[in-house]
């Protein structure tokens, strides 16, 4: 399926479904609305794959890899180099999404979409590197257009493969030194906020290394002027290429009716770039957590979304998406297996 079928497909949801597996919620045997998050977010699951008893979902976290031309800017603690060293850390298995997805038992995709680093013929390695890495965005454009397509491209094509495959939940996690920068310049953009208010301090920076990359930010906003209302052209002037992989990864399911489970701020940013793209993907959206990122609560707001947890996570990969993952598919549990007050034989209340 390509980008402007996957635009073009995506439906706005049921709401009647949201009202029938709310009916059944309230026939289990429980008080009403007792399980409260987990009853809300089984009606969202239910919402948007259109089924008022689906089936437990088996999911997939796709985390993309990209470096960053702005990284040589100071914006991070952490050299470029550790970006195809934690590539490597995840496929053996030996990351923080790694130990999170076993926990959860999803599966983690690892994709390759822009790493500046030649991985050769690696086993396990999702090879779609669109280029090595984007240019410094305060000095250029991050990517053409083009290249901004075909990033999007490839979200959209896998997740119409996970959709193939019978996969029903689908979490973002990405890794990239310095994709705090290009997240932090998007969410600035996409939601009128200032530079300052929705830029964090990443992987760890100090407070003058903080100052430093709001002035980064800024100045590359200064330049290139993106418009707000092309979210091709934020994508383009200021992104990344794992923010665009994500992007087409949330329309691409949105395409296909699987829920998205979004990690954190980068996650957030490129669920900025899709919803701005085709707002109707917003519907297919499920928030796993807030980040202490300071721009996630931005993010957060402008989508309407209410995360699942807030446990001061910040690492990314996909993370909190596995947890959140794994709140999902127990919400369904309890949709799906916990017995009516008819089933039962409980007397119900009076």
């Amino acid at each position: 399926m390509t980008l402007d079928d996957a635009v073009r497909r995506i439906q706005p949801v049921d709401r009647e479904i949201a009202t029938q597996a709310q009916a059944r919620l309230d026939r289990l045997t429980k008080p009403l609305g007792s399980l409260g998050r987990l009853e809300e977010t089984a009606v969202r699951y239910a919402v948007i794959t259109g089924e008022v008893k689906p089936n437990v979902p088996r999911g997939v976290v796709f985390t993309f890899a990209a470096d960053h031309g702005v990284a040589t800017e100071g914006v991070s603690a952490y050299p470029r180099e550790v970006t195809p060293q934690m590539v490597l850390n995840f496929l053996r298995g030996g990351a923080g999404v790694n130990v999170l997805a076993r926990h959860t038992g999803v599966e983690v995709r690892v994709v390759d979409i822009g790493v500046a680093y030649d991985f050769g013929s690696v086993p396990g390695l999702l090879h779609k590197k669109v280029m090595p890495g984007t240019n410094n965005l305060l000095v250029e454009p991050a990517m053409s257009r083009e290249q901004a397509r075909q990033a999007l491209q490839v979200g959209v094509e896998l997740a119409t493969e996970a959709a193939r495959e019978g996969i029903g939940l689908i979490g973002t996690g990405e890794m990239g030194i310095g994709n705090t920068t290009p997240s932090a310049a998007i969410t600035a953009v996409m939601t009128g906020r200032p530079v300052a208010e929705v830029t964090g301090r990443g992987t760890g920076i100090d407070e003058a290394g903080h100052a430093h990359k709001v002035a980064v930010i800024t100045q590359a906003l200064d330049r290139h002027r993106p418009n707000r209302a092309d979210a091709m052209d934020v994508l383009a002037k200021v992104g990344g290429l794992e923010i665009a992989g994500l992007a087409g990864l949330i329309l691409g399911s949105a395409a296909a009716r699987i829920p998205v489970v979004l990690d954190g701020f980068i996650a957030g940013a490129a669920a900025l770039i899709a919803v701005g793209v085709q707002p109707l993907c917003r519907d297919y959206l499920i928030a796993s957590h807030r980040s202490v990122e300071r721009g996630h609560q931005a993010i957060l707001d402008h989508l309407g979304l209410k995360p699942l947890l807030d446990l001061d996570l910040r690492l990314g990969e996909g993370t909190g998406a596995c947890l959140g993952m794994g709140l999902v598919q127990a919400s369904i549990k309890i949709l799906t297996e916990m017995a009516t007050f008819d089933e039962a034989g409980v007397s119900e209340r009076d």
